[in-house]
């Protein structure tokens, strides 16, 4: 019984992880959005910032393209493929909600409660066998009511133990249910998935067969102006040439004494906590810090191994480790 808990344990503990891992697939997008709860939670930031879906940032990229081209036959089928792309991003999000609040929280319910307090009873029965096989073996040496009471409390410890194990057991099936809202949120998500993706197709199709339809439109060019070549002894077309202003050595090195400075943004002291930007960073999420290759960040604290917050020009936020080079590293 106690290794068929165990492995039960192991099999929770796995599956849980492989779930994130099949609704949250990239595992940077995963590490910021644990970030980003984080901060909102020390914020006291009611909505927190969602998993970004691989879907939605193809439509987006699909709409913005197709904006750009303007009323064309590839622009307009560009934003009807955006937009089915963003409602599918919609329809993963309720799929991770779903998930998360009829499989995840109650096996992770599972594993914080029941196989947590059955570790714990069994950690007790362990120590109380030991207790009790040290004072049988001094039999004789000590009175038998301690060794009786040592004897109790190990039988009491195993009925406790085995009591929770055969409870977990017995009650398996309602892991098999959750399982199975699993497979019906997956169906539903696909069912939703396929309505969303013939329409498209269907959209598509016609956009294609009322392009064949219609008749395809000649390119005329403009007519050319006449052009007037000019004098013979012109060999320019006609336009008269201009002479190319004399450059002497007094003037190139009047020109070169100063050299032209760009501004540059504020440095902080050498021996303060700095990094140095190895690219630039555009920030996607409040709270995060944008900066430009070159410059140099104060350091103020880091959230976790992939995230550091720090100070740019008065502006204070968040940004990733591997974007910059450490110049002076944080105190330990």
């Amino acid at each position: 019984m106690e290794k068929k808990v165990d492995v039960t344990s192991k099999a929770v503990t796995e599956v849980l992880a492989r779930t994130i891992e099949y609704l949250q697939p990239n595992p940077a997008s995963r590490a910021k959005l644990t970030m980003l709860n984080t901060v909102s939670k020390i914020r006291g930031q009611v909505k927190n910032p969602g998993y970004p879906q691989s879907e939605g940032l193809l439509g987006e990229c699909m709409i913005r393209h197709g904006k750009e081209l303007g009323e064309s036959n590839f622009g307009d089928a560009l934003l009807d493929a955006g937009e089915s792309m963003k409602r599918l991003a919609e329809v993963k999000d309720s799929l991770d909600i779903e998930v998360k609040q009829n499989f995840i929280d109650p096996l992770q319910n599972l594993c914080e409660k029941d196989l947590k307090e059955i570790q714990h009873h069994l950690k007790k029965l362990e120590g109380r066998r030991l207790d009790f096989d040290y004072k049988k073996k001094r039999q004789g040496k000590i009175p038998d009511e301690e060794l009786r009471q040592a004897l109790e409390k190990f039988e009491e410890s195993k009925e406790v133990a085995e009591t929770s194990m055969h409870n977990l057991l017995e009650t398996d099936i309602e892991q098999v249910s959750q399982l199975s809202a699993l497979v019906d949120a997956q169906l539903d998500y696909h069912r939703q998935a396929v309505q969303i993706l013939d329409e498209l197709a269907e959209k598509l199709k016609r956009r294609m067969r009322e392009a064949s339809s219609r008749p395809k439109r000649e390119y005329k060019p403009k007519p050319r102006e006449p052009f007037d070549l000019g004098e013979p002894e012109q060999s320019n077309g006609g336009f008269p040439c201009a002479s190319a202003p004399k450059i002497t050595a007094s003037s190139s090195f009047r020109s070169s004494d100063k050299p032209i400075r760009t501004p540059s943004r504020s440095m902080p002291p050498l021996d303060q906590p700095s990094c140095k930007a190895l690219y630039d960073f555009e920030p996607e999420n409040d709270g995060e810090l944008g900066f430009r290759e070159g410059d140099v960040i104060t350091l103020t604290n880091q959230i976790d191994e992939n995230w550091y917050e720090g100070m740019l020009d008065g502006q204070s936020g968040f940004f990733p480790l591997s974007y910059v080079e450490v110049l002076v590293p944080l105190p330990q």
